[in-house]
């Protein structure tokens, strides 16, 4: 029988690596076994853990919620062929943007290392000492936070948010651009209570994690599109070495990011199959609870989110092209590449 429980230092724990990461001057977390191949850390019994915990709830008959880029509507934007255009006439800053912005907020994450769950058996009416929903509290917040932005115990190896870092300097060469970017807002604005039929508290926790789960279908997007961009021969032909080499860091990052889409899935899953304690004194079935909220954050990630953020970017992007002597007629070349038009057509 699989292992369901275990304890924070399990959960915690590296492989043996043969070799540390350290890649673009910056020192890394992760590294490699003996032929080479890359390690994500603190996986060595976190994976295991988290495919015993969904196997353990689908053989209870109750699958595991889709959390795949399937729940997305719409492509990148700028898309591939509009990105390809703008670094092909010397404009490289949007994509220099999007990379550094990508590494300012990997770098907040690092916040769930100091988060602390509430128990959520006080208001779940089955035992879930042996479910990821039990051990939020017991590693697993703390593991997403630390591959984000950094484990606050080893400060010495950069994580998510220095690896995008690593990954826009081989593209570009360090300092191509000013850094001083302000993200946008990616997490839903407040909708007002959404679970009422609970404590605030645990609502605001389930909001929390269904709200990363979706960040992180829409980062596995934006992974295939940075791939894509860097292993494209018709751009960075000075750069050809390093723009390899930065999509082979944005795989490693996708490998580490995996296990976040993993144990969110499942537990999001989990609450679904579950009975919750209600306020006033009785109970409801997790999925009637559950499942509107995440329609909800799944409508809002795939379409508003995504409209919000492509009006923004097209504005900026516009703003900057208008300013340089050929740049109306870039624009025009960029909007006929909008895959939006093209289907329409």
């Amino acid at each position: 029988m699989a292992k369901l429980v275990y304890t924070y230092d399990e959960l915690m724990a590296d492989h043996p690596y043969a070799k540390r990461q350290e890649d673009a001057g910056y020192l890394l977390h992760g590294g490699f076994d003996a032929d080479g191949n890359y390690l994500s850390p603190r996986t060595l019994h976190r994976w295991p853990a988290v495919k015993a915990w969904g196997e353990a709830l689908q053989a209870k008959g109750w699958p595991l919620i889709d959390a795949t880029v399937e729940l997305l509507k719409h492509d990148n934007f700028p898309n591939v062929d509009q990105q390809r255009l703008l670094l092909q006439n010397g404009y490289g800053e949007a994509l220099w943007n999007s990379l550094t912005v990508t590494g300012i907020v990997e770098a907040r994450g690092r916040a769930l290392c100091e988060f602390t769950a509430p128990d959520f058996q006080d208001i779940i009416v089955e035992d879930i000492s042996e479910t990821a929903t039990g051990h939020l509290g017991k590693g697993l917040l703390y593991a997403h936070g630390a591959d984000e932005g950094g484990d606050p115990d080893h400060p010495e190896y950069g994580a998510h948010d220095a690896m995008w870092f690593a990954a826009r300097d081989l593209l570009f060469g360090k300092g191509k651009y000013p850094e001083d970017i302000e993200p946008d807002n990616i997490s839903r604005p407040e909708q007002g209570r959404l679970m009422p039929q609970i404590p605030e508290g645990y609502e605001q926790i389930i909001a929390l994690l269904m709200n990363v789960l979706m960040i992180e279908v829409r980062a596995e997007a934006f992974f295939s599109f940075c791939q894509k961009i860097m292993r494209d021969p018709a751009v960075f032909q000075d750069r050809r070495e390093a723009a390899e080499h930065a999509a082979e860091m944005v795989e490693r990052i996708r490998t580490d990011e995996a296990i976040h889409v993993g144990y969110l899935q499942t537990v999001i899953s989990e609450m679904r199959s579950f009975t919750f304690k209600t306020v006033d004194g009785g109970t409801i079935a997790g999925k009637d609870l559950i499942d509107p909220v995440w329609d909800g954050m799944v409508v809002w990630h795939s379409e508003t989110q995504h409209q919000k953020s492509r009006e923004m970017t097209y504005a900026h992007l516009k703003d900057n092209l208008l300013q340089r002597e050929d740049g109306a007629k870039l624009l025009e070349q960029f909007n006929a590449l909008d895959s939006r038009k093209q289907a329409a057509a």
